[in-house]
């Protein structure tokens, strides 16, 4: 009799979690439908191709202009700065974490860093407007440093505990065997971490870069505090800029409803959750090539 309970406690069970699988993948069907639904009648506005490769971001001017190249270049720049900074860093910190911290460091160490996701993007835009952007103009001799550097720099900082978290996990699940033998045949700790532990945590570690990606691109209020917001395309890292998620923040709270101007935000949506999308596609190939590379 208890037999019988259990097994259908599991029938129960397993159909529980398989609706839980197609209720994520049926709500993100939906906000893909709802976004491709409302940038269709965008399109039938304005030509994709003029809105993709368009050099201007003015629809509330005498003759609107709906070109979103400086704001994909704008997004581009701000979060490939970030990750130029937060990717050595977040690796480098999670190495140490794993492989060469004491216990007692450790404890001290992970959670503070696990704190630094807890402040507010608010927060954190703030400290860019009032200590960053002050010494990113006083270095760069500008008038303020409401940038891409600022963008990139705060992008980082909230970007590295889930790089650390997650690469610290992939490295210290590297199978101790893997170091042994490494030090068996006289490799130091040093080329043990940078030859064996790190390419056999690669794919970890990738995850972990990706969820940074992921992070930095979908941030909207750092950026919209800290970058200036100027929709022109940039020529610099000293240049301000207008990501996409600024540009949905500010203007969809003014824009008349059912507009051009209010389609043309789903459509920047619809072109972020692209990008997004194709950032893990990009990552997940890479994960299963180290994958398939390890299992060789």
């Amino acid at each position: 009799m208890k037999y019988k309970a259990r097994l259908s406690l599991d029938v129960v069970f397993k159909y529980i979690f398989k609706a839980t699988g197609f209720l994520v993948l049926a709500l993100l069907g939906g906000i893909l439908a709802m976004l491709i639904y409302n940038s269709f009648s965008f399109f039938l506005d304005v030509k994709p191709l003029d809105f993709i490769t368009g050099m201007e971001w003015n629809p509330t001017g005498k003759v609107p202009k709906y070109g979103m190249l400086p704001l994909i270049i704008s997004t581009t720049i701000v979060t490939f700065g970030a990750m130029i900074i937060a990717i050595p860093l977040g690796i480098g910190t999670a190495a140490f974490i794993a492989e060469y911290a004491s216990p007692r460091l450790k404890n001290i160490l992970k959670p503070t860093i696990e704190m630094l996701a807890a402040i507010p993007s608010v927060v954190i835009g703030f400290l860019g407007i009032v200590v960053v952007s002050p010494g990113i103009a006083s270095l760069a001799d500008l008038s303020n440093g409401l940038n891409a550097l600022n963008g990139a720099i705060l992008l980082a900082v909230m970007a590295l505990p889930t790089i650390i978290t997650v690469a610290e996990d992939a490295i210290h699940a590297v199978p101790k065997t893997y170091k042994e033998a490494s030090y068996g045949v006289g490799a130091t700790k040093w080329q043990t971490l940078l030859n064996v532990v790190i390419p056999a945590a690669a794919p970890g570690i990738i995850a972990a870069v990706m969820l940074g990606v992921g992070r930095a691109i979908g941030e909207t209020m750092t950026v919209l505090m800290a970058t200036g917001n100027a929709s022109i395309l940039p020529s610099s890292m000293f240049d301000s800029v207008k990501t996409m998620t600024a540009t949905i923040a500010i203007e969809m709270g003014e824009v008349p409803y059912q507009t051009t101007h209010y389609f043309a935000l789903y459509a920047i949506a619809t072109v972020l959750f692209i990008m997004t999308l194709g950032a893990n596609l990009l990552g997940e190939y890479f994960i299963n090539r180290f994958r398939k590379y390890h299992a060789q």
